[in-house]
This record gives C-alpha cells, sequence and structure tokens, in this order.
C-alpha cells in the first residue's frame, strides 16, 4: 500500500509517497480500502506542525482526512459497518491518513455512502459538513426563519453553511468573490457582498447568526454584525479566543467533531440532493503532492479538490 506522509514537521517539500502496512483495527476501529479523498487546508496545516500539540512527534504521520471508500476489515466492537459497505467519513484527526490506498479510522468517523451518492460526492462531506454543522447546530443552535451571515460562503465549508442553513429554514447572506456571486446565489444566498470591494464593518444589517468560514473575520467585527442574542462562529480558535468566549456567550470557537448523528444526517442530505460541493479537479495519487503543494501556495480552483486512488 501506499500514502502521503512526511517524517518531520514543516513545508510541502517534505511529502513523500512511501509504502506502509495497513494497521490491524483495533476496538471500535474500521479499516477502509480509500477510493478517493479530499483534499483540506486541515492537511498542511497539520503537516506543517501548527497543532503538534495533540498530534505529537512521532513519525512518519500520514496526510488526508476526508474520503470515501469501501470497508475491507473492523476491529472488535464495531456493530454500524461491515466489510463490502460502502462508506465516507474522516480519518482519525492525530493520525490522519485519507491520503493513500487504504486507512484506518474510528467506527464513530463514519457513515454508510448512499447508492444514490458518488464515491466522488461522497469524498467531499466529511470536514467541510462537520464543520457548518458543528457550528450553525451544535453551537448556534440554528432555527427557521433566522438570518445567518457567512463570511466566505463560496468555500468548501462556506458552502456547506449555507445549504445546511437553508435546510434548517434560515435566510442566509454572506461574502465571497465576485467570480463566486452567481454559484452561490443559485444556492438560495439572498445578500451577497464582494469580500474584496464590501467593508464588512459597514453593513447595516444584523444577524442571528455570523460564522466567519474564511477565518479571516476579526472578532470585533464578526460581534458588531450581531443582533441582541446572536453568536459569532469562530473558525480561527485560539487560547485567547476559548479564554474570552467563557465570558463572552456571543463568541462560539468552533473546533470540528465528528460524530454518527451528524455524518448520517449528512448523508441523507446528500441522498435527497440537499447537499454537494462542487468538484474542481480529480488527480491519481501520484500527482497529489503537486496539487497539494499548489492549493497550500494558494492556488484556488472554486471547488474541491480530490484524489483517486490506483
Amino acid at each position: 500500500m501506499k500514502r502521503i506522509q512526511y517524517n518531520k514537521y514543516g513545508g510541502p517539500e517534505l511529502m513523500r509517497l512511501d509504502d506502509f502496512e495497513v494497521a490491524t483495527p483495533g476496538k471500535g476501529e474500521v479499516v477502509v480500502k480509500v477510493k478517493f479523498a479530499a483534499i483540506n487546508p486541515i492537511d498542511w496545516k497539520l503537516r506543517n506542525g501548527q497543532m503538534k500539540i495533540v498530534t505529537g512527534n512521532t513519525f512518519p504521520r500520514a496526510m488526508g482526512m476526508d474520503f470515501s471508500g469501501v470497508v475491507t476489515a473492523i476491529g472488535p466492537g464495531v456493530t454500524r459497518f461491515r466489510p463490502g459497505d460502502a462508506v465516507f467519513g474522516l480519518a482519525r484527526f492525530k493520525e490522519s491518513g485519507a491520503l493513500g490506498q487504504a486507512v484506518v479510522t474510528k467506527e464513530a468517523f463514519l457513515a454508510k455512502k448512499p447508492d444514490e451518492v458518488s464515491f466522488e460526492d461522497a469524498a467531499c462531506i466529511g470536514t467541510p459538513g462537520i464543520t457548518a454543522w458543528n457550528g450553525l447546530v451544535d453551537k448556534a443552535k440554528l432555527s427557521a426563519g433566522q438570518h445567518v451571515f457567512v463570511n466566505g460562503c463560496a468555500g468548501a465549508v462556506g458552502e456547506a453553511t449555507v445549504q445546511i442553513a437553508r435546510m434548517l429554514g434560515a435566510s442566509v447572506a454572506g461574502s465571497c468573490s465576485a467570480g463566486s456571486m452567481e454559484r452561490i446565489r443559485s444556492l438560495g444566498v439572498q445578500t451577497i457582498f464582494d469580500y474584496r470591494a464590501t467593508d464588512l464593518s459597514a453593513i447595516s444589517e444584523r444577524f442571528d447568526v455570523v460564522y466567519d468560514t474564511a477565518a479571516t473575520m476579526t472578532t470585533e467585527i464578526g460581534l458588531s454584525l450581531l443582533k441582541k442574542d446572536g453568536v459569532f462562529l469562530d473558525l480561527n480558535p485560539t487560547p485567547g479566543k476559548f479564554i474570552r468566549s467563557i465570558f463572552n456567550r456571543k463568541l462560539k470557537p468552533i473546533v470540528g467533531t465528528p460524530r454518527p448523528d451528524i455524518l448520517d444526517s449528512l448523508a441523507d442530505a446528500a441522498r435527497k440532493g440537499k447537499f454537494r460541493l462542487p468538484i474542481a479537479r480529480v488527480v491519481p495519487l501520484g500527482d497529489a503532492i503537486q496539487l497539494i503543494t499548489e492549493l497550500e501556495a494558494g492556488l484556488k480552483f472554486g471547488g474541491k479538490c480530490l484524489v483517486v486512488m490506483d
């Protein structure tokens, strides 16, 4: 088996496509033969060592969080899946490994792939869907009739947030580039601001929920756009923000936390055609390092980039 991994924290030049042996699944774990993996910014943030306080210093370390594939083995205590099941979900945060031909992950980080959803589309769901759901449902308790502002509504997490907010009956406004406005308007976003041409602090409207999915908005601006009882969902959590959130309940730092109920709900939404992220490019595993390097350098494709396994 092959996967992308690295032997120390640092830049993109450290990535290697290496052979590895698939571990035997432990209690509550599942082995999946990966068909498609989606690339996310978290992949290079982990490799850069930004979260090494969590991931530790054991090497080599694998890369990749989101994937779809077929179960090949299950560990003790696994009851929701069996070999042969088509699934999608997330790798374990500490170990990663989706950017490889096989991955071991937790049973709780997987959902069965609906027949109506392709493996390509299913691979895109995990991190964006979980992150959007954690914010809107778990933290903001969003309800029908409320008004949401999504900063960065054309990014993967942004589009996921728009679709989930619309599913819950909320109205949505947001910011994105001028070139993405037509696509975002088709998702039902009522008011869209060009982030390059708009001072967000000057927006006069107030919202029940402001979700900074682009992680570019200051806390002060986010809080200023809220109604009296609104909440600001911050996708760029820092220790200082967590401390501040204890004293200001309007501030909600977001850390993506997968759960079976969320993944099952996203699977059902995808099956009904209510949740889908655009796919911009698909490359084989042998070309993935170059694509990751380009994305990390700032190249944008207007949709998810996938890696197909050989």
